[in-house]
């Protein structure tokens, strides 16, 4: 069957069936990797700043755990240390802030609203968290605390801040592990004082601070590699103490996710190999 005057149409009725190509323009179109951007080093290794400042979050928490539980820190200076975190970042929050003019004073009552809530909210039920736990071995606690912040640190929302903010499934499932791992935690400190501001400090770690670590997202990059580096140090700095171990396995994580993976990334764009072409679905074009 001759190939002239066929068009690649199909409103028009042509001597030729709907899936003929012509066998020289059959390959013509074909395309390979059309929405392939390749990724450079820095830019990766800046986005997974947002990681390695949850991992040292996760860290530093339980470097101030372990020093509750052994009573190598003061409950009441835990406490102020909170206090004055939160009204710092509250404050920073703040400032970052200042260019969206939908947040009013309305908004800003019912913040303070909620946090008041919250802070009577676990002194009442400090006396009942400390308890919950008894009649489980310490074993079982530790190894579903681990569990639990494995799943916080996966399901994580590391995204970049959007115009509106979005809460996802995700990032809620990895605040309510977060924080189930820390009651389950503070139910194996010694008195109701330890595990009020513990579990308080939690709520600010992994309630509060990721909302701050959104906004600081789009400060100027040196901000951030600031920001990043001292929380890696900070985390680095009170877990050396408790474990050296523990301390240079949390420091070669941190390399790796800051480092190691967006290199790894970078090497495996080359394999990378995407065939587009005449048998795939038309995708429309809007402008």
């Amino acid at each position: 069957m001759s190939s002239k005057g066929w068009d690649k149409v199909l409103w028009e009725r042509q001597p030729f069936p709907d899936n003929y190509i012509h066998p020289h323009s059959f390959l013509s179109s074909l395309r390979r990797n059309p929405n392939f951007k390749p990724y450079t080093y820095w830019p990766l290794v800046l986005l997974c700043c947002a990681i390695t400042q949850h991992l040292a979050t996760i860290f530093t928490f339980l470097a101030v755990f372990v020093r509750l539980k052994e009573r190598w820190l003061d409950a009441r200076v835990l406490l102020w240390v909170s206090i004055v975190s939160f009204f710092g970042g509250y404050a920073l929050y703040e400032i970052l802030s200042y260019s969206n003019p939908v947040r009013g004073a309305f908004t800003r009552s019912n913040t303070i609203k909620s946090s008041l809530l919250v802070f009577l909210a676990l002194m009442g039920l400090s006396p009942v968290l400390r308890t919950l736990t008894a009649a489980t071995s310490s074993d079982s606690i530790w190894a579903l605390s681990a569990c639990l912040f494995l799943l916080n640190a996966l399901l994580a929302d590391y995204s970049s801040m959007k115009p509106v903010p979005q809460e996802r499934l995700t990032s809620v499932l990895s605040m309510n592990a977060a924080i189930s791992s820390s009651v389950v935690l503070a139910s194996r400190l010694p008195d109701d004082l330890a595990v009020f501001a513990l579990v308080l400090f939690a709520v600010q770690s992994f309630a509060l601070f990721p909302i701050l670590r959104h906004q600081l997202q789009v400060t100027p990059q040196v901000a951030q590699i600031l920001f990043t580096l001292t929380l890696c140090v900070l985390s680095f700095v009170l877990t050396i103490p408790l474990s050296v171990s523990v301390a240079y396995i949390y420091a070669g994580i941190s390399i790796t996710v800051t480092f190691v993976a967006p290199g790894v990334l970078i090497w495996a764009q080359k394999f990378k190999n995407e065939i587009r072409g005449p048998w795939d679905v038309a995708v429309p074009r809007l402008n």
